[in-house]
């Protein structure tokens, strides 16, 4: 089930922003003192050990509903937290301004009764931390999770490439354009999108057209890098594709100068497929036997991340921006995998309407059209075909569903700040055009941009993570024109339902304000549509942010 990689993510994103409100000034000043300084090292040591089984709780919630229900509960009481920070931060922010005696004593009366929700927090995490004993639950670092694919290969999979013949001749021209004496050493021709857009596909395509032979590359290599980064593991891979033997060396440096020799004199074109490094110094040590090469060498890399083409030492021919599929192109790509070649054509007829609702979900993605098509292959019963149209993608098994995956490890791959913002996102409507000023600025208001350095204002900061999001795929620039000359972006149909299932309780969007809307407890944000603009066809939504209400008044 789709819990089982997503289920608790929310949680994961917000105890690293958590502990370093607690580090913070505000909060240690108010609480200094004997027996609060004592309660407040007491939670930080109780987070801290809740933390670490935090994934085996994510990943065992699925199979055991007592365990889900532990972790609603930590959730919950994490939130608790955070309300209570607030009040803190809140409270210090006054007292600095209003120092007379008698709001001294007022002031003095509020730190009892947050010293009081304190000790209620701790006695509540202890009970918590006594039923993970019960639990069995295992100390796992939440950073530690494994890439949820395998790596894919050069090979063609037989099922054929659709609606990229525009995206491959591009591509081909960049990587044969110059491969002459004249040209650079080594260039780089990144493809970025997001994930499950097709760009191992098409890249697979490139590496194995006839037109790239021996004359032109005298050595090629495709490598998986995966996000999962061991440069050991992938200079071996790089010297056993280009030599076509088996490579038993483990020293990386001994591995760089066998890798360097076989490369020496010869004009190569290397693959490096799901590429996330970006550490120039990385790159700049994962290259290095790439100078061996005659001029005209071709790198290609596939990423989600534009960050990762800027980080290369090598000339970039062009970052190409790898665009969804249409529909009728998802179309062959979900039929090709739902039918097989001797599937009568009276059932085609059947579900031919179907599978062609169903391939609306897929947003342009032919990894899902192919998932999709692929879990259907074998199901015969137009009820089977029915029960995928009507049901939520997420609910679908993850064992048989890769679009969840595929999805997850962006998210899982983001550092908490950008995490928090980009789950804010599910409050806008499917398909909502947003500028980036008017995100930056309820991120802000939300308090979800840190304190900027030394030199740069709140806005810079929101404006890098915004353009941060942008890069890595999670918004894209739509092609609506807002009508003052700004960019105007939106979010993919299957990245808002990624942000709106992490987000869960926590996060509601009311469809039309004045309906009959039910809000659970839990729920700290909602929005709300309030009118559309019939000049831009744009939907107007406001925010409210609850039960998050400051208490200045005990």
């Amino acid at each position: 089930m789709a819990l089982a990689v997503v289920g608790g993510a929310l949680l994961s994103a917000f105890f690293d922003v958590l502990f370093d409100r607690l580090a913070s000034p505000q909060v240690l000043n108010f609480f200094r003192g004997k027996k609060p300084d004592k309660l407040l090292q007491k939670m930080k040591n109780q987070l801290i050990v809740v933390r670490v089984v935090l994934a085996d709780a994510e990943k065992t919630q699925i199979t055991d509903s007592t365990v889900k229900e532990w972790l609603d509960l930590l959730r919950d009481l994490v939130y608790e937290v955070d309300d209570l920070l607030d009040e803190v931060s809140t409270k210090a922010a006054i007292q600095k301004k209003k120092v007379s005696n008698s709001f001294s004593r007022i002031f003095k009366r509020k730190k009892i009764v947050s010293i009081s929700k304190l000790e209620d927090i701790v006695e509540r995490l202890d009970d918590i931390l006594k039923q993970k004993e019960s639990l069995d639950l295992k100390d796992i670092p939440v950073e530690s999770y494994q890439s949820w694919k395998a790596q894919p290969t050069s090979l063609e999979d037989g099922y054929g490439m659709y609606g990229r013949d525009k995206d491959k001749e591009a591509i081909m021209n960049m990587v044969l354009q110059d491969v002459t004496d004249d040209s650079e050493q080594v260039s780089v021709i990144p493809i970025v999108g997001m994930g499950g857009v097709g760009k191992t596909t098409l890249a697979r395509s490139v590496f194995n057209d006839c037109k790239l032979n021996q004359q032109i590359f005298n050595s090629k290599a495709w490598v998986c890098v995966s996000d999962i980064f061991d440069i050991v593991k992938v200079t071996r891979t790089m010297v056993e594709e280009i030599t076509r033997k088996p490579c038993k060396l483990s020293d990386l440096n001994v591995l760089q100068l066998e890798l360097m020799d076989k490369l020496k004199g010869k004009r190569f074109f290397i693959v490096l497929d799901d590429v996330w490094i970006e550490d120039c110094d990385n790159w700049t040590t994962l290259t290095k036997p790439f100078v061996s090469g005659i001029r005209g060498s071709k790198v290609l890399i596939t990423t989600r991340n534009e960050n990762v083409a800027a980080a290369v030492p090598f000339h970039t021919v062009e970052i190409y921006h790898l665009n969804k599929l249409s529909n009728e192109d998802c179309w062959l790509v979900f039929a090709n995998h739902a039918f097989p070649l001797q599937e009568a054509s009276e059932r085609r007829g059947t579900l031919e309407k179907i599978g062609k609702e169903i391939v609306k979900k897929c947003n342009g993605l032919p990894l899902a059209a192919q998932s999709l098509g692929g879990m259907l292959r074998r199901k015969h019963a137009v009820r089977d075909w029915n029960n995928v149209l009507e049901s939520d993608i997420w609910e679908l098994p993850g064992g048989q569903c890769k679009i969840i995956p595929a999805l997850t490890i962006s998210y899982n791959y983001l550092p908490p700040h950008l995490k928090r913002c980009f789950l804010y996102c599910s409050l806008y409507p499917k398909d909502y055009g947003f500028q980036d000023n008017e995100l930056i600025q309820l991120w802000m208001a939300e308090d979800l941009v840190k304190a900027p350095k030394k030199g740069k204002t709140l806005e810079e900061v929101g404006h890098e993570y915004f353009y941060d999001l942008v890069s890595r795929s999670f918004f894209q620039c739509a092609s609506r024109w807002t009508g003052d000359g700004d960019d105007c972006f939106v979010m993919h149909d299957l990245m808002h339902d990624l942000a709106t299932f992490i987000s869960g309780e926590f996060y509601l969007r009311a469809d039309e304000l004045g309906k009959e809307t039910k809000i659970d407890r839990k729920t700290r944000h909602l929005s709300f549509a309030t009118f559309s603009d019939p000049v831009s066809d744009i939907e107007v939504f406001d925010t409210v942010t609850f039960p998050r209400i400051l208490d200045l008044s005990s």
